[in-house]
């Protein structure tokens, strides 16, 4: 007897056992990359959201400055006033750089002098019609 014919058959129950777990890791494989490409839509959503507050913190910064040029928390001058109207400027996408529906409020605090808050709100893409994002920034002078 040859050593061939020793061997014996394969079990009819093991038929098709590579093929199915062949289509298991491959149902394995598909649903980790399903996971990878939801996760790479979020982070692309952090990151606009993180780039409009980005913006919208050297905005206020600029109307900062401004006030500080000015010694006052007040619409003192001009340009105090054109930097405040650039944002409500829809043509230009709201804050500089593409933040849109921006809007700027500079509030004095009651009882000081010195002391305002600039707030800046603006609506997310992802953000439902009603609900902004805000950035506040608190402007103390000497």
């Amino acid at each position: 007897m040859n050593r061939l014919s020793q061997c014996a058959p394969p079990a009819r129950s093991q038929r098709g056992v590579a093929l199915i777990e062949c289509m298991m890791a491959l149902l394995i494989f598909s649903v980790g990359l399903l996971g990878l490409l939801g996760l790479e839509a979020r982070v692309m959503n952090f990151s606009s959201e993180s780039e409009n507050r980005n913006r919208a913190a050297m905005f206020a910064s600029e109307v900062a400055s401004q006030m500080w040029l000015n010694g006052t928390v007040g619409p003192g001058t001009s340009d105090y006033t054109t930097l405040i109207g650039t944002i409500a400027d829809q043509s230009k996408g709201g804050l500089p750089g593409g933040v849109a529906n921006a809007t700027v409020t500079v509030t004095p605090l009651t009882g000081t002098t010195n002391t305002a808050d600039i707030i800046i709100t603006w609506l997310e893409h992802t953000d439902a019609p009603g609900n902004l994002s805000t950035l506040t920034t608190r402007v103390v002078l000497p």
